[in-house]
């Protein structure tokens, strides 16, 4: 039934389409192409649609298309996309996917597995990472630029490092770092590391709400901010303190003292 109603509506917007071209040539020179966006932050796939906590951050430009499931207070960047077609995502509560990483899933591995992607607890995604058909357990951190293949699990407080490729299969231990191409043990990780693991996806839910504040703005009121601000060169601490913004004075503005 759902596939039905789908195609139906899907129809139904191409035939429209349709219609406007047709309208447009016969204009001649004279009529106005509007270029439309087609992009959706969320989109189902049939029957298959995503949820997303109302205390979560999506990004305008990310896309959650199908069977994906985000948590309380997690985050979801810009240019990011979590695409559960063929079987489904799953995010926890005060995890982070950072800019442009890519979450997929598999159907099934060579030897039958069933392989969605399920993603814990307070952990960090850094950017540009893909994962697919992977689990990562609470409290993990995977760096910049990593990728994680079908059936990898990464145990809670566990690290992947930036720019490693984690093969098939594997299993990262609780409490160690695993680098390199293919991902190897590097190390065990340090008391102050676990700390950070915890601490970088609090910073990250705290500034999500910024960037929600923010998306949340209309233009107009955007726009009349920013020319007070300029006009009257006002500082927002308030706004500050949630971006955990450090403001400093170049050293070639500061007054010399000593100078007559």
């Amino acid at each position: 039934m759902g596939r039905a109603v789908y195609t139906v509506g899907f129809w139904i917007r191409e035939t429209g389409q349709a219609l406007d071209r047709l309208g447009c040539r016969l204009q001649g020179n004279y009529h106005f192409r509007e270029q439309l966006s087609r992009h959706r932050t969320l989109m189902n796939v049939f029957d298959k649609k995503p949820f997303v906590n109302k205390e979560a951050f999506v990004a305008p430009s990310a896309s959650i298309i199908g069977d994906v499931q985000v948590g309380h207070c997690s985050s979801i960047w810009y240019g990011c996309v979590l695409r559960g077609d063929v079987n489904y995502i799953s995010i926890g509560s005060g995890t982070n996917i950072q800019d442009n990483s890519l979450i997929h899933v598999a159907k099934t591995n060579q030897s039958g597995k069933v392989l969605p992607t399920i993603i814990g607890d307070n952990v960090t995604v850094g950017h540009s990472a893909v994962l697919h058909g992977c689990t990562v357990e609470d409290e993990a951190f995977i760096g910049t630029g990593a990728t994680l293949l079908d059936g990898v699990v990464v145990e809670k407080h566990a690290m992947v490092a930036a720019g490693s490729l984690v093969r098939q299969n594997t299993r990262i231990p609780c409490g160690e770092v695993w680098a390199g191409n293919p991902a190897k043990f590097s190390r065990k990780l340090t008391e102050e590391e676990m700390a950070f693991i915890s601490q970088s996806a609090n910073n990250y839910s705290n500034l999500a709400q910024a960037h929600a504040a923010e998306n949340e703005k209309s233009i107009d009121e955007d726009e009349f901010k920013k020319v007070l601000h300029k006009k009257y060169n006002l500082k927002n601490e308030e706004y500050s303190s949630m971006l955990d913004a450090v403001r400093e004075t170049s050293p070639e503005l500061v007054p010399d003292s000593t100078a007559r």
